[in-house]
């Protein structure tokens, strides 16, 4: 574990954790602030996940932790109390202690993902739809945080029946659909009515594209003209998912939109104040490099 810190701090956790931004991310905010605390990232695996959060406990310097993959699920049960929006989406991204020593589990997902979308939401509309491909758990995140806002969605995953699970649980009062991944891959005809007044999204919610993996299959025949194209993936941040949209005249929203607008709530809770997001570009500038 990390050795015994004389400044508070936080950290990210994770199995693997070496590819983590959220370091570089929360480090350039605490120095932009003048803020004397600190934030690391640190290799947890699922066996030692509730032996990491006994030590920390007795830390009296430490804050809480951003939590990545594999432990989103698993560290609820470990939490004393979780935030209605974490127990709701049934993960939790970030876990603070509070000053009675006791763990709350948050979801900062929902809002980084919602962060950049801000305006679009603040307008009216006659329909909203959004187009989701991936059933994990960032899914689960982005599908609660669309269903909140009027979206009609349509989960797209490789077991459909698993799709449909997830809007039933997240989604119920929707009249939402569920198709296999592969849906989208082919060139369709499909004549889209006038979208005058809509506000269409197509998010890819999944690792796919992701450097070291498939590519993600979707034509973008199967999104309406004007609809906003949005990757989760930051590695590699200009994913062919995007490229593709852009040649097809969409709007782009790359991952780290999610990523550094997950981190702000995070960081609020960490540290008790709001990171200075003035700096945004030169903030993505160090996390290119």
């Amino acid at each position: 574990m990390t050795p015994p810190q004389t400044s508070p701090y936080a950290e990210v956790i994770g199995d693997p954790i070496a590819h983590s931004k959220s370091p570089a991310i929360h480090g350039f905010w605490l120095q932009q602030l003048g803020i004397d605390a600190h934030y690391h990232q640190q290799h947890v695996t699922a066996e030692e996940l509730e032996a990491y959060l006994a030590d920390r406990r007795g830390d009296p310097q430490w804050r809480g932790c951003n939590v990545t993959m594999p432990h989103k699920q698993a560290i609820m049960d470990l939490c004393d109390q979780l935030d209605p929006l974490a127990e709701r989406v049934a993960a939790v991204n970030t876990v603070v202690k509070q000053p009675d020593g006791s763990l709350t589990g948050y979801n900062t997902d929902v809002g980084g993902f919602l962060e950049p979308l801000a305006s679009d939401l603040e307008a009216t509309h006659l329909f909203r739809m959004a187009r989701v491909l991936g059933t994990g758990g960032a899914a689960r995140a982005i599908v609660s945080g669309l269903s909140d806002h009027g979206f009609v969605i349509v989960l797209a995953g490789r077991n459909p029946d698993k799709a449909r699970t997830m809007l039933d649980e997240l989604a119920p009062k929707g009249e939402h659909h569920n198709v296999h991944i592969d849906h989208f891959a082919q060139t369709t005809d499909f004549a889209f009515d006038d979208r005058e007044g809509c506000l269409d999204l197509v998010v890819n919610a999944s690792p796919l594209g992701m450097r070291g993996q498939e590519e993600l299959g979707f034509d973008w025949s199967h999104a309406p003209p004007g609809a906003i194209a949005y990757d989760i993936v930051t590695d590699p941040l200009d994913t062919q998912f995007l490229q593709k949209a852009r040649a097809a005249g969409h709007t782009a929203i790359d991952g780290y939109a999610m990523l550094i607008g997950q981190a702000d709530q995070a960081f609020e809770l960490f540290f008790g104040q709001k990171p200075p997001r003035h700096n945004d570009a030169q903030l993505r500038e160090l996390l290119q490099q």
